[in-house]
């Protein structure tokens, strides 16, 4: 039986974004196997993100609660009052830099719950 992938890919050409869904997702039953090739690569990045020993937290937006910012950056960074406000006033900024994962995390969630925004490197 000899496939005629002219006609076939003729067919695609004029079936709907709807009609190729189901198609991908009868293939995928039929033969048990899975459209996500793009999956494999993100895992791929994910493994290398999991391979890094140390993190930066840097400090992207004070956020609208900027005073309890202020407070934890000069809690974390043992700064005076000045010189956190400062440093949050100058964001985005790295605040602590080789941290583990634990740590930054930490420190991480702790600026979010205040309405900071933050970003590990």
């Amino acid at each position: 039986m000899a496939l005629d992938t002219a006609n076939i890919i003729e067919q695609l050409k004029g079936a709907s974004i709807l009609e190729l869904n189901d198609l991908v997702h009868a293939i995928e039953e039929e033969f048990g196997v899975t459209a996500a090739a793009p999956v494999a690569a993100a895992g791929a990045a994910a493994g290398a993100e999991e391979a890094k020993s140390s993190f930066d937290v840097e400090l992207t937006s004070a956020g609208t609660e900027k005073v309890k910012v202020i407070k934890i950056v000069k809690e974390v960074t043992g700064a005076g009052l000045l010189e956190a406000k400062k440093t949050v006033d100058g964001a985005p900024v790295v605040l602590k830099e080789g941290l583990s994962e634990d740590e930054a995390n930490d420190l991480k969630a702790k600026l979010e719950e205040v309405g900071a925004t933050v970003t590990l490197k």
